[in-house]
């Protein structure tokens, strides 16, 4: 599965510790991040991540278009709801694509491990069927 990894700089930290935690599951997977966000997974857990531009410069943007070509089976987008980005639109796109595209998201810890653990336990499959 081809998982993209997003993290507002507040929750880089916790991405971080949560791609440490599920290390293993991770590492069965393709994985794509946003440019700091995917720099700074790699520096802790060295797994392999393909890394797109910083989510302000078009990272973002790139992974919404990695969505809309079927190409991401899988997001974890950690947002920090408290402060205002000035890519904000970028935001709410990849939010919009993954419901129009019927793309599992995780926008907060909880919920992210929840679909990681659903991942490793094969409940994410039916993602092989729009391949």
């Amino acid at each position: 599965m081809n998982i993209a990894l997003i993290a507002h700089d507040a929750k880089k930290k916790l991405m971080q510790n949560f791609c440490i935690a599920y290390r293993g599951i991770l590492s069965k997977h393709e994985l794509y991040a946003t440019g700091t966000t995917g720099r700074l997974v790699e520096e802790v857990t060295n797994l392999s991540i393909h890394k797109f531009l910083a989510g302000h410069l078009g990272g973002e943007q790139q992974i919404g278009a990695q969505i809309e070509h079927n190409q991401v089976d899988l997001v974890i987008f950690l947002r920090d709801p408290l402060t205002s980005k000035t890519s904000e639109p970028d935001v709410n796109n990849v939010v919009k694509l993954c419901d129009m595209y019927n793309i599992p998201m995780a926008t907060n810890l909880a919920t992210a491990e929840l679909l990681i653990k659903s991942l490793d336990r094969g409940d994410l499959e039916w993602r092989e069927m729009y391949r």
